[in-house]
């Protein structure tokens, strides 16, 4: 059974080159020197950034064991970081908007920072102070660089004629100022699969490895790597803060942080687009999460030894491939991005699935011990697509926040998708030995099915406006006619009456 790794890997290895190898024109977007500078400094940044989340990852749980603490006491540290998040998420997010994005990344970087230097201390409370301080820099990373970048992006504009060349393809995105001010609208999402490509696939690969020869091949122990962590986000913090240029929300100095969560909340109840957008991100997420929690005991059930390391680097491997193919869906003009998700999202619930379909057809050993099982391989070949999902879904969701959420709340809004999501992931965290972990997997499953379906009826309303914003512009343009052919037909009549 262990070839089954080898494989697997270098079957993910091989096509994840060659789809990156052989892009054609049609799937390469030509852009300028310009653009290719500001995204590659983008892309370095953002790389250093999971860097240091990366590196923390592997080694959280063992740390805290380490330390003497037992299931329960580490449980609440988990939920101590996941309720922060879910706390002091949206306040962080509405001070990104009104103080400054680019402030809100170098204080991202500080706030882990000074959480990886509580992993110093063995007593629980300061523990405790570095999961809340990494709770709140958690919501930074998943807000406050995606705005800056979205706001940047638009702030870079080329000729003002491009309103004129818009409207007369009507071309309807949801945030028009992304094709009217910014760099070509399709170069964004460029940059969101590139950066999920490198920062989430090549970099949580390096990540590992290097945090394993840190902690055991030089024996600098459990700690090292998130002292690693802190080199790596210090390197960032000082290329944002030469390089980066400041932008915000709204630009409005008479709002306070309570007027910018009113902003949000009506945004959300008012735009059924939004609505959706953030319900689609919470259940898809929140089951992301929890299968991060169940994938190993799920498949060592009965305490097989198998390969966590390798493991966890052939799900990055196929979070790779997925951000590969989603920079070649969305180089495709004729490809929505509304459209094809909805089958990500029935993929990724089949996927999940699997546990519960596994236990009732494949008996499974009560032996202890040996090797992964027939039932365990079956599930990781369905994992491992799943994480293929998870890597297309990073890229979309970012172009289609770019396209509904506005831009004088972005990150507050985003940070409100955040709520239901660590509300839910808390209460798992709380009872996940309440339950066992099939019922866990068919509820993620249910979730998945759910958001295909709320997808689809984001693509409906989505495609619903553009047409009525075309109508519009076509009234308008008629009525514009039809004055201009009655005051010339006038002009002729006055030139013949005289």
């Amino acid at each position: 059974m262990e070839a089954l790794y080898y494989l697997l890997f270098g079957a993910l290895s091989v096509v994840v080159a060659l789809l990156e190898f052989s892009k054609t024109s049609k799937d390469r977007i030509s852009t300028s020197v310009a653009f290719n500078s500001f995204k590659n400094n983008y892309i370095v940044v953002y790389s250093l950034m999971m860097a240091g989340d990366w590196l923390q990852g592997p080694y959280v749980y063992y740390l805290y064991h380490t330390y003497g603490f037992g299931k329960g006491e580490i449980g609440r540290l988990f939920i101590a970081g996941f309720g922060s998040s879910m706390l002091f998420g949206t306040i962080v997010g509405s001070l990104a908007d009104k103080q400054g994005r680019k402030r809100a990344c170098v204080t991202y970087c500080i706030s882990y920072i000074l959480s990886c230097i509580t992993k110093h201390s063995p007593e629980f409370k300061v523990l405790m102070l570095g999961r809340i301080l990494g709770g709140i820099a958690t919501s930074l990373l998943f807000s406050a660089f995606e705005s800056w970048l979205v706001a940047e992006h638009n702030k870079r504009g080329f000729e003002p004629q491009w309103l004129s060349l818009t409207f007369s393809k009507a071309i309807f995105i949801g945030n028009g100022l992304v094709a009217i001010r910014g760099f070509e609208p399709q170069w964004l999402s460029l940059t969101f699969s590139k950066a999920i490509f490198i920062g989430n696939g090549l970099v949580a690969i390096v990540c590992g490895l290097f945090a394993n020869l840190l902690t055991d091949t030089l024996g600098f122990g459990p700690v090292s790597p998130f002292d690693a962590a802190a080199c790596f986000l210090a390197i960032g913090m000082a290329i944002i803060l030469s390089t980066w240029g400041e932008n915000y929300g709204d630009p409005s100095e008479s709002k306070d942080l309570l007027s910018q969560f009113k902003v949000a909340a009506v945004a959300i109840a008012s735009d059924e687009k939004i609505a959706l957008l953030g319900a689609i991100q919470s259940l898809f997420e929140g089951s992301m999460y929890t299968f991060v929690f169940l994938w190993t005991p799920v498949l060592s059930p009965n305490d097989e030894d198998i390969p966590h390391g390798f493991i966890f680097a052939t799900f990055m491997l196929s979070s790779m491939l997925g951000s590969s193919i989603a920079s070649r869906l969305m180089a495709r003009a004729t490809l929505k991005v509304e459209g094809y998700m909805q089958v990500v999202f029935a993929i990724s619930s089949f996927t999940l699935l699997l546990p519960v379909i596994t236990s009732f057809l494949i008996t499974s050993s009560s032996v202890k011990g040996g090797s992964i099982s027939l039932g365990g391989c079956i599930l990781l070949v369905g994992f491992c697509t799943f994480e293929a999902c998870v890597g297309i879904f990073w890229p979309s969701i970012m172009k289609m926040r770019s396209q509904y959420i506005p831009e004088e709340a972005r990150s507050t809004i985003m940070n409100f998708f955040r709520i239901p999501l660590n509300i839910f992931v808390c209460i798992v965290l709380y009872n996940v030995d309440a339950f066992p972990m099939t019922v866990m997997f068919g509820m993620c499953s249910i979730f998945l099915f759910i958001a295909s379906i709320l997808q689809r009826r984001l693509m409906v309303v989505a495609e619903s406006h553009r047409s009525s914003k075309f109508g519009t512009s076509l009234v308008c343009v008629n009525n514009i006619y039809a004055l201009n052919q009655g005051l010339q037909y006038q002009s002729v009549s006055m030139r013949t009456d005289r």
